[in-house]
């Protein structure tokens, strides 16, 4: 199933079309739009946008995990809401746009977000695993970015494609549009690891709550050093880079803190800061 055969109607309004749901430290993210393979629509991206924006500075979230409901994770944009609106320049667009920013919004999030994937996850649905931290899939999941089939390359997921594996095998993806096993997307490294499905929600939760127990604040400042490395026009930048991260880190009270804790072999007590 991909986008062209999803239903372009939003859930009623009397259901939301993103699910919050907060399990201690971990918040689940779930999209909401089953019927139409949680296509992203502009109202669902809305909804995800304002959810994202709320937990940055929630500081009872630590980790955020993105979830679909029904039979699939996320089929990419809605194309009946496209070819609806496909001869309204400033409506695309802004769709584009409104994409955009929520794909980066992911990326330069202070908390890790982890996607949690069954069933298919295609087009702007392969760029959502792809802007994610990690990326637990169920075994049969299936991956593509089948935009080439339409006549309709997909030019924005292939940022985010092109940013977590190899340019040859995010050119095949592209190129040939075809649906990629879960174990060749562990290959390619679009994502971490494959659980049987009837156990994908216990990995995402074990590899969620470790992540969870970690400092907020370190985790904060080594997930935005990542990013920020990787853009780095050499490798000596990168490093400079890096050691002024790792300097300011080091006189932070988790360090201090941490390193203590080793020395004393007790468990750390975090203040996030």
């Amino acid at each position: 199933m991909t986008a062209e055969n999803a239903a372009s109607t939003d859930v009623t309004a009397n259901e939301d079309l993103l699910l919050r749901d907060d399990r201690g430290a971990v918040t689940w993210l779930t999209l909401n739009r089953p019927d139409a393979f949680n296509s992203l629509s502009t109202g669902l991206m809305t909804r995800i946008q304002q959810e994202l924006d709320a937990l940055a500075d929630d500081p009872a979230c630590r980790v955020i995990v993105i979830a679909g409901a029904g039979r699939g994770f996320c089929a990419g944009h809605d194309l009946r809401e496209v070819r609806g609106n496909q001869q309204d320049g400033p409506f695309i667009k802004a769709m584009l746009e409104q994409c955009s920013t929520m794909m980066q919004s992911i990326v330069n999030h202070p908390k890790p977000v982890i996607a949690r994937v069954h069933g298919i996850a295609t087009a702007a649905g392969c760029q959502l695993v792809a802007s994610a931290d990690l990326a637990i899939a169920a075994d049969d999941a299936k991956f593509a970015t089948p935009g080439v089939n339409i006549g309709l390359f997909c030019h924005t997921p292939m940022v985010a494609l092109g940013r977590n594996v190899s340019r040859k095998h995010a050119m095949e993806m592209l190129l040939t549009g075809e649906l990629m096993s879960a174990d060749d997307a562990v290959r390619f490294g679009l994502i971490n690891r494959t659980a049987p499905a009837t156990e994908l929600d216990d990995a995402v939760t074990a590899m969620a709550e470790r992540i969870a127990s970690k400092s907020s604040y370190t985790l904060k400042v080594g997930k935005q050093a990542f990013y920020r490395q990787l853009e780095a026009p050499d490798l000596n930048a990168a490093y400079d880079y890096a050691s002024g991260v790792m300097m300011e880190n080091m006189v932070a009270r988790d360090a201090n803190e941490g390193i203590q804790a080793f020395i004393d072999k007790r468990p750390p007590v975090w203040e996030d800061r």
